[in-house]
């Protein structure tokens, strides 16, 4: 895959997904504008860099992009784990604001860009847990089967102006903001069983796919939620 004179925007480009697919995408010689709360220590040089914090205010993004662009990512999430009796109302509307207003804000901002480019990809990041039941996700899976519900709508209504809308839906993936999940090796050992690969998964496995849909091999692709989750969400293996 080729990037060569592609503008890509990464929300969230500073760490674990975001970080890695700025790497990749740099070194297909792609121009990575990167917005996220802080700089990423390990970034190509090239990458241009504006603060953004998408909880407070995206005004400034517009002025940030180039009059092209051709793809959008928006790496940003948490992971929220509590039982549902103990989730506040507050919580629930920080989730869906970070997942889903904070998306839509960005895409608003950008889509004058995105028109310019004259075909463009936009991806979108959501989790396994938005179809399959998982105790504790209550609200990160509402969010994220919002942001899902949002993507598809977004893509038939994009589909007249050439901008393309897909999901990756990943499972366990080693990023900092799951450290706290496989911080031992009996976690790890744990979280790799779930899983009917036999693995957790890596940046790697979530920006590859990623990449592939912002590129024009993936052009006749859009309004899909893929799962890049070893097959958690789809696979029975015990018997």
């Amino acid at each position: 895959m080729s990037f060569v004179d592609k503008n890509i925007l990464i929300i969230g480009a500073s760490s674990g997904i975001g970080a890695e697919l700025t790497t990749l995408l740099t070194s297909e010689n792609a121009n990575i504008y990167a917005a996220s709360r802080n700089a990423g220590l390990d970034w190509p040089s090239t990458v241009r860099y504006q603060p953004l914090d998408v909880m407070e205010n995206t005004d400034e993004l517009a002025s940030f992009l180039p009059d092209e662009l051709h793809g959008l990512v928006y790496s940003v999430g948490n992971i929220n784990l509590k039982p549902f009796a103990r989730i506040t109302a507050e919580e629930m509307a920080e989730d869906f604001k970070l997942n889903v207003i904070g998306a839509a804000m960005v895409i608003q901002k950008a889509l004058k860009a995105l028109k310019n480019a004259g075909g463009a990809s936009i991806v979108l990041i959501s989790s396994v847990a938005a179809k399959t039941g998982m105790g504790f996700h209550a609200s990160t899976a509402a969010a994220k089967s919002a942001l899902e519900g949002f993507a598809v709508s977004l893509a038939a209504e994009l589909a007249s102006s050439k901008i393309r809308v897909n999901v990756v839906a990943p499972s366990l993936t080693e990023t900092p903001l799951a450290e706290k999940f496989l911080n031992t090796p009996e976690k790890k050992e744990a979280a790799a069983k779930r899983h009917p690969i036999g693995r957790f998964g890596t940046p790697a496995d979530v920006s590859n796919a990623i990449s592939f849909l912002l590129s024009d091999e993936s052009s006749w692709i859009t309004g899909q939620v893929i799962g890049v989750d070893g097959g958690m969400s789809t696979l029975r293996t015990n018997m």
